[in-house]
């Protein structure tokens, strides 16, 4: 198999279409919460706009990484991206250290974002609570990043979960700071929730959102988890008191299980209470576990195709790698020529 190389003709006609930028740390196995509030809504974009998909390596590192395993999960984000539906000819696939203009522009941005405005970013204050011994500029400085991997791509449109929601609010915040300074450079994106799925809770803690590194494991269900796995893990969830299954504020648990169950049938919550009217909590958590085991059955099998073609990942990563700078190369001549750069 072989890659996707860009040319001339492909990228006149992807300048005309809006963009899409997201990234996805490779940052261990990741969860349902990942595949449902992202990655799975990615594949929409694909026809209409030109995309771009990143795993973010840059941002892995503010917290300490065993080198080997960085590598590995490098290549199997890539995989999942592409299991879960991605095409590389249809869309930009990359590593963000491939293209250096991310690192670039980051530090740049760095300097027109306030230090005011990071300190309050809720995401450095409670990633400094659970990495006390580690607290370092890169995690302070991150958001800046962030904004630098979005803007650089003109892009439009940002599928972001509700936890990024700030940081995106940042990177707005920037964009219009440059622009008012340097005249129009930066496109300001928009950012794009998916009401059906804009947060996965925990099945052991439902009013705290389902995280790769929750330290219990029946709390979260991963994307290559067998199918015994998921089941088991469903039929321990927690659930509220009484037995009906109906969407409510009070029922952190049961409405948490809808989400899930609407996210992989696509039913609306109104038809789910009426399909388990009457049914007890334990047989709801069996169908909702047997339509999670069913929806990522597919992911599952490309993945394991995929990342046994460690070939084939590398031509993707070079290919996106070569797309994506065509881009990222045009934007920083504009911002080295407005800020004063010589060359």
């Amino acid at each position: 198999m072989t890659a996707r190389h860009g040319h001339r003709g492909e990228k006149m006609e992807n300048a005309e279409k809006k963009r899409v930028f997201s990234g996805v740390q490779p940052s261990g196995n990741l969860t349902i919460g990942n595949y449902l509030g992202a990655i799975k809504n990615f594949k929409s974009f694909e026809e209409q706009y030109k995309t771009f998909y990143c795993v973010v390596d840059l941002h892995a590192i503010t917290v300490r990484q065993v080198p080997a395993e960085l590598r590995r999960r490098t290549y199997e984000t890539l995989a999942l991206y592409m299991a879960s539906g991605l095409d590389e000819t249809k869309n930009t696939l990359f590593v963000q250290s491939h293209v250096h203009e991310h690192a670039e522009l980051g530090w740049i941005l760095d300097c027109y974002t306030m230090f005011g405005e990071l300190s309050r970013m809720t995401q450095f204050k409670d990633k400094s609570a659970k990495h006390a011994e580690n607290i370092n500029a890169g995690l302070f400085t991150y958001p800046a990043l962030m904004a630098a991997d979005i803007l650089l791509y003109g892009t439009d449109i940002v599928p972001v979960g509700i936890d990024q929601k700030q940081h995106l609010e940042l990177a707005r915040d920037v964009a219009m700071r440059f622009n008012q300074i340097y005249s129009d450079t930066f496109t300001v994106p928009e950012g794009y929730i998916s009401e059906s799925t804009m947060k996965i809770m925990s099945l052991a803690e439902p009013t705290a959102k389902m995280s790769k590194s929750d330290t219990n494991q029946n709390a979260v269900v991963y994307i290559l988890d067998s199918k015994d796995d998921i089941m088991r893990k469903f039929k321990r969830a927690v659930t509220d008191s009484g037995s009906e299954v109906r969407y409510s504020e009070d029922k952190p648990g049961v409405s948490n299980l809808m989400t899930i169950y609407r996210a992989f049938t696509g039913k609306e919550l109104a038809d789910i209470e009426r399909e388990f009217d009457g049914v007890g909590y334990g047989e709801f958590k069996l169908a909702v576990g047997e339509a999670c085991a069913d929806g990522l059955a597919p992911v599952r099998e490309r993945y394991n195709q995929l990342i046994a073609d460690k070939a084939h990942l590398e031509a993707v990563m070079k290919a996106g790698a070569e797309e994506a700078s065509y881009y990222a190369r045009r934007m920083m001549s504009k911002v080295r020529r407005k800020i004063g750069f010589v060359g």
